[in-house]
């Protein structure tokens, strides 16, 4: 045998060259990482990216975070690490129809939910309303790669990962075509299996969901998924966007407005008064109180002001976490009741 052989990774790019969209981002080609590191001869920089993600503690808590019901009595509902898992098969799915880069895209469904808040999008308001520069949670899943994760030293990502995480809401422009795929997996993902969660809850049926919507998409959550899948395909095969029919995207975007008028507020009625009393009491309890707060936040407080290293703890805590810092905090002993203070 003669010559250098060719390494697991080079044979990666081969492949990638071979057999991707033109509009892919291949892996050879990405802008690289804020700070220059030695690299694998094995795995692609997105290929790392996804496990540096998967690894992290931030990633770890998702188990324990509310996507849309709080503490529910079950073990098949809805969590924001299931979600997550979700939106990344589905945007593996897209991306490998459509020939796009599967490991960047699911890099980017991993990553994109790591800087929600505990009790769902109900903690997000909370802390968009106590933090005089807001919070959107694609903001703070950018801050915890970049800055919170591996004790200040952030993950390193590339920029197409962090782009990705950054664009992956409705109303962002991702810079690729495969953190397009992840933005519109999310929605495909969240509105589905809440829905599911919701029939599970006893708060909608079948029948309720309006019938308009499940003409165009499907009955069931499967052919749901599949239809907005496959019409993507369609759409988008050989093309330099991934998008949607305006047929599909305006039932999707029915259901979306259904679930939001539905369930999303009902549920989230029952939940804020309590959510809101305890972010909002353990939030004005650690601007008076900083130095009570683990060291890592007290040593971002070198380059972050007091409100943002405040709602960097309180936006990684999960919900059982967060009750249980509540109650250490404001509620004696004493006066609880079977167990239940809050």
């Amino acid at each position: 045998m003669t010559g250098t052989p060719i390494s697991v990774k080079e044979k990666t790019f081969e492949t990638e060259a071979r057999f991707l969209s033109p509009y892919a981002k291949k892996s050879c080609e990405t802008k690289g990482r804020a700070r220059a590191e030695a690299p694998c001869e094995f795995r692609t920089d997105f290929q790392r990216d996804r496990d540096r993600i998967i690894y992290s503690n931030s990633f770890k808590r998702l188990k324990n975070k509310t996507q849309v019901f709080f503490a529910p009595e079950g073990d098949h509902y809805i969590t924001r690490l299931t979600h997550t898992l979700d939106v990344a098969q589905i945007s593996r799915s897209i991306a490998r129809a459509l020939s796009l880069n599967e490991d960047l895209a699911e890099a980017i469904a991993l990553g994109h939910d790591l800087g929600h808040t505990p009790f769902g999008h109900v903690g997000e308001r909370v802390l968009d309303k106590l933090s005089p520069t807001g919070f959107e949670h694609n903001i703070q899943s950018l801050r915890v790669v970049d800055v919170i994760e591996k004790e200040g030293r952030g993950l390193n990502l590339t920029e197409e990962v962090r782009d990705g995480i950054l664009q992956h809401k409705s109303t962002g422009h991702p810079a690729t075509l495969e953190g397009t795929a992840v933005s519109l997996a999310d929605r495909i993902a969240y509105i589905n299996h809440d829905i599911e969660d919701a029939i599970r809850a006893g708060i909608l049926k079948d029948s309720d969901l309006p019938q308009s919507a499940v003409a165009t998409l499907g009955h069931a959550t499967r052919e749901r998924i599949n239809t907005a899948i496959t019409d993507i395909y369609t759409q988008s095969l050989g093309q330099p966007f991934v998008r949607m029919s305006e047929k599909v995207a305006a039932a999707t975007k029915e259901l979306r407005g259904f679930m939001f008028e539905k369930v999303y507020a009902l549920t989230n009625k029952s939940m804020q008064e309590r959510a809101e009393r305890m972010l909002t009491e353990m939030f004005e309890y650690f601007m008076k109180h900083t130095e009570r707060l683990p060291a890592q936040y007290v040593r971002l407080s070198e380059i972050s002001s007091k409100e943002q290293i405040i709602c960097d703890y309180l936006s990684g805590m999960t919900d059982r976490y967060a009750i249980d810092v509540f109650e250490d905090l404001f509620i004696p002993e004493t006066f609880s009741l079977g167990g239940v203070k809050v």
